[in-house]
C-alpha cells in the first residue's frame, strides 16, 4: 500500500513579514483600523491586490490570510461595495475573504448583516459568474472559489440575509428544469403540489417579461450548473495529464451537492432535479473515477453522494422510511419496468414475467438489457420518464454504456443502511488509518475538501443524525489510534534481520512483540447473518520488562481494546527513523486489526475473571491473553483469502499494542451508537423535531407545553417575601395571608397558565384584562411539618439570594419541557442546577432525575452543593470512576451506597431496640427489617392511635394543653432530645410537636421497609443494582460513562423522568444525545418529562484533537450550541459574582447585558488593590528574547522562552511580596509553553520554601470551569494569532481571574485582530510595560485605582525583571538571616563572623553558577538601589520567608535562586555580592 505524501504545513507569516508586505502597506494607507487619516476609496486598489497578490500567487493561503486578518473585508471591500463599482476582481476578492473566514472558523456574515442593501445584487453577480464559460472571463480555479462560496451560503440558512437569496434558487418553481414527462409524473405522485404549481404559473403570467426572465434564470440555475459540471467532467482525459484545477472543481462540486442533499429544505426540491440529470451515472462512467491517483477523493465523495441520493426518507414529508416502505418502493420500480417491457418490448418477455427477486440483481439486469440496442434502451428509459421521448426514425445521442448503467443502477437491489452498518467492522484497519482523505494528518490547512460527513444545523432523520456522528466519532478515534501506533511501533525499531525476518532494536511501554497467536474459536453465525457470532484468539507475549510495566500489562481488564499489528521492515539493522517521512514505508507496516481483551489465562489455560478475589500469581515471564476479534472483519478477511487467494492476515501478527484506558473507550461508544440505530430510538415527541433542527425552535419551551404545571412549591428557593417579589419584576404578587409575620418561606406559587399552545389575539377590549391576569402570581406560604425534636431533624436551607433571571431558570427547570440556561463565568450555574434538582425532588418525590456532566470535577462540585441542601442522602447515587475525588467523607458510588444502606440499617435497628426497650415490649423486634415492621404495626401504631383518641378535641370542651404531654407514650424514647419537648404554651403547638415526634419514629420504619431488599439480596452487585433501579432518586454520571454503559443500564431496566446536564456546551453532540436514551420506552413512548441543559456556548467547545474534524466537519459543535444557533429560547444569567467589575469588562461584551452582583463592589477583597502591582489587570508586551519569539519544536507544540521566564519572574516577585503561592495560577494557550513554564519553575523556585509552586500551571482549555484569585497568562504566539482567534478561548482566558490578571504577549500581533478588538482595546489602553511597587507588601490597604504612596517602578523587559527579582530575593535572604541572628542575641563579633562566612559562601556559589550568557544589565543598578530602600520594609515581615535561622541552611537556598535568574538574569560575578552586601550592612 503506497503511503500518501505528507501534506505541507501552512506557515503563518511573522509580524516582521506582515509589516514588510505590500498588502500591509496598503492596509495602513486605506483601511487599517488603527490609522486615523485614511486615503479615500480607490477601486484600482482592489484590482491591483486581486491581480498582483491573489491571482499571481495562485490564491496562496498566506496572502489571503494576511488580507483577511488586516480587516480588508470589513473596512474596505464591503463598506464600499455598490453595483456601480462591482467588477470581477471585486466579486472574487469578497468571495476569497468569506471563504477564508470559514476556513479560520470565525463569523463570516456579520459585516453583510450590518449593510445588507447591496447583497441581493452581489449574489446575482455570483450566480452569473458561476455559470460563465470556463475559458471565458472566469478561470476554472476562480469558479471553484465561487462554488465554495455558494456552499458556505447553502450551509448558512440560519442567517436571514442568506436564506432570502438561497430560497429563490431552491423551491418548487425550480422544477421548471425537469423534462415535461418527469414533471407530470412527480405532480401526479403528490397531488397537493399540482395546486401550488398552477398558482406559480398564474403568478408568472402576471410578472413583467424582464422580472420573469430573471426569475426563470434563478430557478434554472442549479440545473444549468449541473450541465456545466458534466461538461467539465467529460473533458477529463482517461490517462493523459489533467490540470488539478479540473479535479478540484469536480470535488468541490460534488461536495456542494452532498450538502444540498443532506439538508431537508434544499433536498425536498433538489433531489428530483439531481435524479433527472442522471449526474451520478455520468460520474460513475467518467474517466476521473478510474484515475487511481487523481480520482481517489472524487470517488469517495461520489459514494457519499450516492448514499444521500438514495437516503431512506420521504423527500416531501421528511419522514424516515421503514425497511418495508423501502422494499415497496424498490418493488414498484421493478414492476413498472416489467409492465413497460411487457407492453412494448416483446424481446423482454422473459424479464417481464420473472419474479422480482430473480431479476433485481445487477448481473441479471445486465443479462436481460445488455443485448438490446441503444435505441431500444432509450425507449425503455423514456417510458419510465427518465429520458425525453426518442423521435421516430432518429438514433439516440446517448451511448449504450450510459443507457444500460442508467437502467441497471436505478433498479438494482440495494442493501439497507442498517444492514450496511451492522456488517461494518468497528475497529479501523490500516486502509482507513492512513487514508488522508478520511483521516487527515495534524497539518490539515482547511484548503481542500474531504470525504467526511459534516455536522451542521439540521439532519434528515434520527438515523442520519446518529450515522454522521458514528462515522465522525469512529474517525476521530482512528486519528488518535494512528498517533499511538506510530509512536509505539517506531519506539520498538523494527528492522530486517539478516535472514529476512523481523528484529526489534528498541522497546515500547505500550507494545510488545507477539510470541504466539492462534485463533481458538469461530462460533456459528446467527440466523440471517453471514458473520460468526464471535471469534476468539489467544495471544502470547513475553513480559521481560520492569515490574510496574509488567503490572500494567497484567492489569488489562475485560473489554480493554488492543491492536494486533504486522510489520515487515525492509530497512537493515540500525537504520534511523525519520519522523518527517511517511511512517508506513519506513516501518514496513502491513496489517492492523483490533481486538478486545476477555482476560488473561492461568496455568490451566482458563480465563482469570475480574472480581474481588486476588489474582493468582503466575510463574515465569510468559503471559497469554484470550481476546475477542471483530467477527465482521474476520469474515471479510477470510472471504478475501478464499476468493482472491490473499494471505491469511491472522497468521502474520508480530506486535500487540495497548492504549491508555482513559482514551480507549471508543469501541464501547461506537457499539452504543450502533445499538441505538438498531432499536427504535424513541425520543419524546416534544423533542424530536428540535433535535433534527426543524419546526418551531421554541415548541419545547414550558410556556408552549400542553402539560404545564400551575402550582409549584418553591421550597427554600426564596429567602423572604421581598426576595420573592423582587424575583418577578413586572408581576403582581398576591399573598394568601395578610399578616406579615406569616409571610415567611417556604412558598407555593400559582402561575397563570395559558391553555393550549398560544391563543389567537382576542379583540382589544379583552386584552388588558388578560394581560393583568397573566401577570398575577398567587403566593401561599406554608409550614413544613415538624420532623422531630432533634436538632438534626431541622431541614437544611438554601442561603443564596437568587437573582430574578436565576429564578426564571429555576422556574423553567421545574416545568416540563426543554430548558436551556446560558451561564456566563461566575453567574452561579451550579447553584441554579442544585436548586432545580432540590425543587424537583421535593415537588415530584416519585420522579427520578439523571445528572450528566462533562467532567468528574463538575460532578464533584454539584454533589458537594447538593449535600448542603435538604435532600436525603439515601436517594443519591454516583456512577463511574470519579467518586474517588469527592471531597466529602461520604462515598456516593454504588458500593459506597450499599455500605451506607447496610450501616444505616444497623443504626436504625438499634433505634428500634431502644424504642422497644422504652415501651417495655418483650422479644427481639430489632432482629430484621421484617420483625421491625411488625413491631411498628402492632406495638407503635396501636399506642399512637390510642394517644390520639385521648387528646383529640372532644366535642365542645376546650382541649387541655397538659394532656398532650401527659398521655404522650414515647417520653422515655425521646429522653435524649433537647428538653422539655413540649413547651406547654398552646395546644396546637404541642400537638404539632407530638406529631413531629411520631413522624421521626415513622421515618425510621419507612426507611427500614426500603432497606428490607438488602436483607433478601445477598451479593453486593445485586444490592447495587437494586439501589440504582429502585432506591436512588438522583443519579449522577459523566457523559462518557453514560455512553459506555448504556447497554447495561437499559438491560437492568433503569428508568428516569428528568435529565439535568451541566457543562452542556463542552459535551460532544453524540454524548449529549445518548443520555436521553438510557431507558427503554414504555408503550412506545419515552417517559422523559424535563431536559435541563446548563452551559455556556461562548466558552470552549468539546476537545477535538484533529483539526480536520474540528474545522471541516464541525465536530466540535455541541448540541447546546446547535440549539442556540437554531433559535431555541434560552435563559441568560446576567449577574456575575466571581471577578472585579474591571476584570469582568474584559469579557462581558460577549454576553447579553452581563452585570455584577452587589458584593463584587462591596466586599473588601474586591475593592482593595493588588499589593506591589499598580494595576488590577495589565497586558505586558514581550519582545524577542535573544532574537527568538515563538518556536515550534514539534507540530503545534509552541514555546516562547522570553514570555515563560517573564511569567515565572512575576510569580516569584508576587510570592516574595507575601502572596500565597496557591492563590496564583499560570495559564498559557499551548501545551508546549505549559511544559516550558513547568521546567522553569522546577529549576528556579519549585523546591524553594520561600517561593513554592503556583496552584496550577496548565493550558487555558484545561482550566475551563476553574478559577483563582490571580492569573498570569502567556499567549506565546509572535507570528500568527493562532487559535486564540477563537473568541471562545479568549473569553475563557479573560474570565478565570477573580482579583488580578496579567497577560504576557506580543502586543503588535494581537491588537490587530478583529475578533479580539473589544478585549484588547481595553488592555492596550493601559501601559504595556509592567508597573510594580516593590516596597508595598501583601496584603495592602490601598484601594483599587488609588495612587500608591510608595514609589512605582516600570519594568521594561524580561531580563530587567529577572535581575530585579534575583536581587530582591538575595536581599530578603540577607534580611531574614540578620533578623534571626538578632533573635539569637549573639555577641557582635560572632554575628560579623557568621556574616562574613555567609557572604563568602554566597560569592563562591555565584562564581560557580554564573556562566550563562550575559544580558544587558544596565538596569541592574536601578533595581538594586530601589531594593536597598525596601530593606527596612522587608525586615518587618520575616514570617513570610520561612527561612531557617541556621546559617548553614542559607547557601543551598541562594544556590537555587542564582540559577533561578535564568540565562538573561544572572548578574556578573562581582555584581551580586556588591549589591547584596550594602543592604545587609544597612540592616546591621
Amino acid at each position: 500500500m503506497a503511503a500518501p505524501a505528507q501534506p505541507k504545513k501552512i506557515v503563518a507569516p511573522t509580524v516582521s513579514q506582515i509589516n514588510a508586505e505590500f498588502v500591509t502597506q496598503l492596509a495602513c494607507k486605506y483601511w487599517a483600523p488603527h490609522i486615523k487619516k485614511k486615503s479615500p476609496f480607490d477601486i484600482k486598489v482592489i484590482e491591483d491586490i486581486y491581480e498582483k497578490e491573489i491571482v499571481k500567487s495562485r490564491f496562496a493561503i498566506r496572502k489571503i490570510m494576511l488580507l483577511e486578518f488586516s480587516q480588508y473585508l470589513e473596512n474596505y471591500l464591503w463598506m464600499n461595495y455598490s453595483p456601480e463599482v462591482s467588477s470581477k476582481a471585486y466579486l472574487m476578492s469578497i468571495c476569497c475573504m468569506v471563504n477564508e473566514k470559514f476556513r479560520e472558523n470565525v463569523p463570516a456574515w456579520e459585516t453583510f448583516k450590518k449593510k445588507p442593501d447591496h447583497f441581493p445584487f452581489f449574489f446575482k453577480c455570483i450566480l452569473k459568474a458561476a455559470l460563465a464559460e470556463t475559458d471565458g472571463e472566469f478561470s476554472l480555479h476562480e469558479q471553484t472559489v465561487l462554488l465554495l462560496f455558494l456552499d458556505h451560503c447553502f450551509n448558512s440558512l440560519e442567517v436571514d440575509l442568506i436564506r432570502s437569496q438561497v430560497q429563490q434558487l431552491i423551491s418548487l418553481p425550480m422544477w421548471m428544469g425537469l423534462q415535461p414527462a418527469r414533471l407530470e409524473l412527480e405532480l401526479k405522485k403528490t397531488p397537493k403540489l399540482r395546486k401550488f404549481w398552477n398558482l406559480i404559473k398564474k403568478n408568472d403570467e402576471k410578472m413583467d417579461p424582464e422580472a420573469r426572465e430573471q426569475a426563470y434564470q434563478e430557478r434554472r440555475f442549479l440545473s444549468q450548473l449541473i450541465q456545466k459540471f458534466i461538461s467539465v467532467l467529460k473533458s477529463v482525459p482517461p490517462s493523459e495529464p489533467v490540470t488539478m484545477d479540473k479535479v478540484h472543481y469536480c470535488e468541490r462540486f460534488i461536495e456542494l451537492l452532498i450538502d444540498l442533499e443532506a439538508l431537508l429544505p434544499t433536498r425536498r426540491w433538489f433531489n428530483t432535479i439531481l435524479d433527472d440529470s442522471h449526474l451520478l451515472v455520468h460520474c460513475y462512467l467518467s474517466n476521473l473515477v478510474h484515475r487511481e491517483e487523481d480520482g481517489h477523493l472524487f470517488s469517495q465523495l461520489l459514494d457519499m453522494l450516492k448514499f444521500y441520493t438514495g437516503f431512506e426518507i420521504n423527500d416531501q414529508t421528511g419522514n424516515a422510511l421503514t425497511e418495508n416502505e423501502m422494499t415497496t418502493i424498490h418493488y414498484d420500480r421493478i414492476t413498472s419496468l416489467q409492465r413497460a417491457a411487457f407492453a412494448h418490448f416483446p424481446e423482454l418477455y422473459d424479464f417481464a414475467l420473472s419474479n422480482v427477486a430473480e431479476v433485481d440483481t445487477r448481473e441479471s439486469l445486465v443479462k436481460f438489457f445488455g443485448p438490446l440496442s441503444s435505441n431500444t434502451l432509450h425507449q425503455v428509459a423514456s417510458y419510465l420518464c427518465l429520458l425525453p421521448t426518442l423521435p421516430k426514425n432518429e438514433d439516440t445521442t446517448f451511448d449504450k454504456e450510459f443507457l444500460l448503467e442508467l437502467l441497471v443502477s436505478r433498479h438494482e437491489r440495494r442493501i439497507s443502511q442498517i444492514q450496511q452498518l451492522n456488517q461494518m467492522p468497528l475497529y479501523p484497519t490500516e486502509k482507513i488509518i492512513w487514508d488522508e482523505n478520511i483521516v487527515p494528518t495534524e497539518y490539515y490547512s482547511g484548503e481542500g475538501c474531504l470525504a467526511l460527513p459534516k455536522l451542521n444545523l439540521q439532519f434528515l432523520t434520527l438515523h442520519d443524525y446518529l450515522l454522521r456522528n458514528f462515522n465522525l466519532f469512529r474517525l476521530e478515534s482512528t486519528y488518535e489510534i494512528r498517533q499511538d501506533i506510530e509512536d509505539s511501533v517506531s519506539r520498538m525499531k523494527p528492522w530486517q534481520s539478516e535472514y529476512g525476518g523481523v528484529v526489534f532494536g528498541g522497546w515500547a511501554r505500550m507494545a510488545q512483540p507477539i510470541v504466539a497467536f492462534t485463533v481458538v474459536e469461530v462460533a456459528k453465525p446467527n440466523i440471517g447473518e453471514n458473520w460468526p457470532t464471535r471469534v476468539r484468539a489467544d495471544v502470547t507475549i513475553n513480559l521481560n520488562v520492569r515490574d510496574h510495566i509488567k503490572d500494567e500489562w497484567e492489569g488489562l481488564r475485560k473489554h480493554d481494546v488492543c491492536f494486533l499489528i504486522t510489520v515487515r521492515p525492509t530497512k537493515p539493522y540500525g537504520t534511523k527513523f525519520d519522523r518527517r517521512r511517511p511512517f508506513i514505508e519506513q516501518i514496513g507496516l502491513v496489517y492492523v486489526r483490533g481486538c478486545e481483551i476477555q482476560g488473561m489465562l492461568d496455568d490451566k489455560g482458563r480465563v482469570i475473571e475480574d472480581g474481588p478475589e486476588p489474582r493468582p500469581n503466575l510463574r515465569g515471564e510468559s503471559r497469554t491473553f484470550r481476546v475477542f476479534l471483530d467477527p465482521n472483519q474476520y469474515q471479510q478477511d477470510m472471504t478475501n483469502t478464499i476468493q482472491n487467494g490473499a494471505e491469511d492476515v491472522y497468521e502474520t501478527f508480530n506486535i500487540i499494542m495497548r492504549r491508555k484506558p482513559k482514551e480507549n473507550n471508543f469501541k464501547a461508544v461506537l457499539e452504543t451508537i450502533r445499538n441505538l440505530m438498531n432499536t427504535d430510538c424513541v425520543v419524546p415527541d416534544w423533542l424530536h423535531d428540535i433535535i433534527l433542527g426543524y419546526g418551531d425552535p421554541s415548541s419545547a419551551h414550558y410556556s408552549k407545553m400542553p402539560n404545564q404545571i400551575a402550582t409549584l412549591d418553591f421550597n427554600d428557593t426564596f429567602l423572604s417575601i421581598d426576595h420573592l417579589k423582587s424575583s418577578f419584576p413586572g408581576h403582581n404578587v398576591k399573598v394568601t395571608v395578610d399578616d406579615p409575620a406569616l409571610q415567611i418561606p417556604p412558598f407555593r406559587i400559582t402561575f397563570p397558565v395559558r391553555s393550549g399552545k398560544g391563543k389567537k389575539r382576542k379583540d382589544t377590549d379583552g386584552e388588558d384584562e388578560d394581560s393583568e391576569e397573566a401577570k398575577t402570581l398567587i403566593v401561599e406560604p406554608h409550614v413544613i411539618p415538624n420532623r422531630g425534636p432533634y436538632p438534626y431533624n431541622q431541614p437544611k436551607r438554601n442561603t443564596i439570594q437568587f437573582t430574578h433571571t436565576q429564578i426564571e431558570a429555576i422556574r423553567a427547570g421545574m416545568q416540563p419541557g426543554l430548558t436551556m440556561v446560558v451561564g456566563p463565568p461566575g453567574t452561579g450555574k451550579t447553584d441554579v442546577a442544585v436548586q432545580i434538582i432540590s425543587n424537583i425532588y421535593h415537588n415530584f418525590p416519585e420522579q427520578r432525575t439523571l445528572i450528566v456532566t462533562h467532567s468528574n470535577q463538575a460532578l464533584n462540585q454539584l454533589f458537594e452543593k447538593i449535600m448542603a441542601l435538604d435532600i436525603d442522602e439515601r436517594h443519591l447515587l454516583r456512577l463511574g470512576h470519579g467518586e474517588e475525588e469527592l471531597e466529602t467523607e461520604k462515598d456516593f458510588s454504588r458500593y459506597g451506597r450499599v455500605n451506607y444502606v447496610l450501616a444505616r440499617r444497623i443504626e436504625l435497628l438499634e433505634e428500634v431496640k431502644r424504642l422497644q426497650k422504652s415501651l417495655g415490649v418483650p422479644g427481639d423486634a430489632s432482629y430484621t427489617c421484617e420483625t421491625a415492621g411488625y413491631f411498628f404495626l402492632y406495638q407503635v401504631m396501636s399506642r399512637w392511635e390510642e394517644y390520639i383518641s385521648k387528646v383529640k378535641n372532644k366535642g365542645n370542651t376546650l382541649p387541655d394543653v397538659t394532656e398532650v404531654s401527659t398521655f404522650f407514650p414515647f417520653h422515655e424514647y425521646f429522653a435524649n432530645a433537647p428538653q422539655p419537648i413540649f413547651k406547654g404554651r398552646s395546644y396546637e403547638e404541642d400537638m404539632e410537636i407530638a406529631e413531629g415526634c411520631f413522624r421521626h419514629i415513622k421515618k425510621i420504619f419507612t426507611q427500614l421497609e426500603e432497606f428490607r431488599a438488602s436483607e433478601l439480596l445477598r451479593s453486593g452487585l445485586d444490592r447495587s443494582k437494586y439501589l440504582l433501579v429502585k432506591e436512588a432518586k438522583i443519579i449522577a454520571m459523566t457523559c462518557t460513562h453514560a455512553a459506555l454503559k448504556r447497554h447495561d443500564l437499559v438491560k437492568l431496566g433503569f428508568k428516569y423522568d428528568n435529565i439535568l446536564m451541566e457543562e452542556a456546551a463542552q459535551i460532544l453532540e453524540i454524548e449529549t444525545f445518548i443520555p436521553l436514551l438510557l431507558q427503554n420506552p414504555q408503550d412506545g413512548f419515552s417517559r422523559l418529562k424535563r431536559w435541563i441543559m446548563i452551559g455556556d456556548h461562548h466558552q470552549l467547545p468539546p476537545v477535538i484533537k484533529n483539526m480536520a474534524f474540528q474545522k471541516y466537519s464541525n465536530m466540535e459543535q455541541s448540541l447546546f450550541t446547535r440549539f442556540v444557533r437554531v433559535g431555541v429560547p434560552t435563559v441568560d444569567l446576567d449577574a456575575q459574582g466571581r471577578a472585579r467589575a474591571s476584570l469582568c469588562n474584559l469579557y462581558n461584551w460577549r454576553y447579553k447585558n452581563l452585570g455584577n452582583l452587589p458584593h463584587v463592589q462591596l466586599l473588601p477583597e474586591f475593592s482593595t488593590a493588588n499589593a506591589g502591582l499598580l494595576y488590577d489587570f495589565q497586558l505586558i508586551n514581550v519582545e524577542d528574547f535573544q532574537g527568538v519569539g515563538e518556536s515550534e519544536p514539534n507540530p503545534y507544540f509552541y514555546q516562547n522562552l522570553g514570555e515563560a521566564e517573564y511569567v515565572v519572574a512575576l510569580f516569584m516577585y508576587m510570592c516574595l511580596l507575601g502572596y500565597p503561592a496557591d492563590k496564583i495560577s499560570i495559564l498559557t494557550t499551548y501545551n508546549g509553553q505549559k511544559h516550558l513554564i513547568r521546567d522553569i519553575i522546577n529549576r528556579r523556585c519549585g523546591s524553594n520554601p520561600l517561593i513554592g509552586r503556583p496552584n496550577k500551571v496548565t493550558t487555558v482549555d484545561r482550566f475551563q470551569g476553574q478559577q483563582n484569585d490571580y492569573i498570569l497568562l502567556s499567549l506565546v504566539r509572535t507570528r500568527a494569532v493562532g487559535h486564540l482567534r477563537d473568541v471562545r478561548r479568549l473569553v475563557v482566558a479573560m474570565s478565570r481571574a477573580r482579583l488580578g490578571l496579567y497577560i504576557f504577549a506580543r502586543v503588535s500581533l494581537f491588537q490587530n485582530c478583529f475578533e479580539l478588538t473589544p478585549a484588547f482595546s481595553q488592555l492596550t489602553a493601559r501601559p504595556l510595560h509592567l508597573h510594580i511597587i516593590p516596597t508595598e507588601p501583601f496584603p495592602t490597604s490601598r484601594k483599587n485605582g488609588e495612587r500608591p504612596s510608595h514609589e512605582v517602578q516600570i519594568i521594561k523587559n524580561m531580563p530587567q525583571m529577572a535581575n530585579f527579582v534575583y536581587n530582591m530575593y538575595m536581599h530578603l535572604i540577607q534580611t531574614t538571616h540578620h533578623y534571626h541572628q538578632s533573635l539569637l542575641q549573639l555577641p557582635p563579633a560572632m554575628v560579623e563572623e557568621a556574616e562574613e562566612v555567609q557572604s563568602q559562601e554566597t560569592e563562591v556559589e555565584i562564581e560557580e553558577e554564573a556562566n550563562p550568557p550575559q544580558a544587558d544589565l544596565s538596569s541592574l543598578t536601578d533595581a538594586s538601589s530601589s531594593q536597598e530602600s525596601s530593606a527596612s520594609q522587608t525586615e518587618t515581615t520575616p514570617d513570610h520567608t520561612g527561612a531557617s535561622s541556621n546559617p548553614e541552611a542559607v547557601p543551598p537556598v541562594s544556590d537555587t535562586t542564582v540559577s533561578m535568574a535564568g540565562p538573561a538574569a544572572v548578574p556578573a560575578e562581582a555584581n551580586a555580592p556588591q549589591h547584596v552586601t550594602p543592604a545587609s550592612e544597612e540592616t546591621k
